[in-house]
């Protein structure tokens, strides 16, 4: 898929595919995304890093989940959290209390569990494949 291709009416959530801990909040994003919003793209996959690249970001800088809404903006650490929760459906909404703390702060978070998410989480030998009924919520 190129670019040009990408769903404009869907929010697309990059994430690292190997890590077990995106893995699951992948998995939480799908179960309370009644309103069918996201789209997830693989860090480490072909379309990943066309959209990295495309957005101008490093990829060797990436430590973070993006989230991309073609043709309008990118957001990446603890801005991607917020952005996402107020989309989804559930109590989980509660956790945007803390939308309101410095953004450094935040982002000093964001990173402090990031770098380590694989010795806290483990991590996978390759990225999930998704199962059939999931399939048109990854984009490749």
């Amino acid at each position: 898929m190129e670019i040009s291709n990408l769903p404009k009416d869907k929010k697309i959530i990059l994430f690292d595919g190997v890590c077990n801990l995106c893995d699951s909040s992948v998995q939480f994003v799908i179960r309370h995304d009644k309103k069918d919003i996201f789209r997830f793209v693989a860090l480490q996959s072909e379309l990943g890093q066309k959209i990295i690249n495309h957005i101008g970001i490093s990829d060797s800088k990436i430590d973070s989940t993006i989230l991309y809404e073609p043709a309008k903006a990118y957001y990446y650490k603890s801005d991607v959290a917020f952005k996402i929760l107020k989309e989804i459906s559930g109590i989980h909404k509660i956790l945007l209390v803390f939308s309101v703390l410095p953004k450094s702060f935040l982002d000093f978070v964001y990173d402090y569990v990031a770098k380590r998410r694989y010795k806290w989480f483990g991590q996978k030998e390759s990225c999930m494949v998704p199962t059939p009924e999931l399939q048109s919520k990854f984009l490749a």
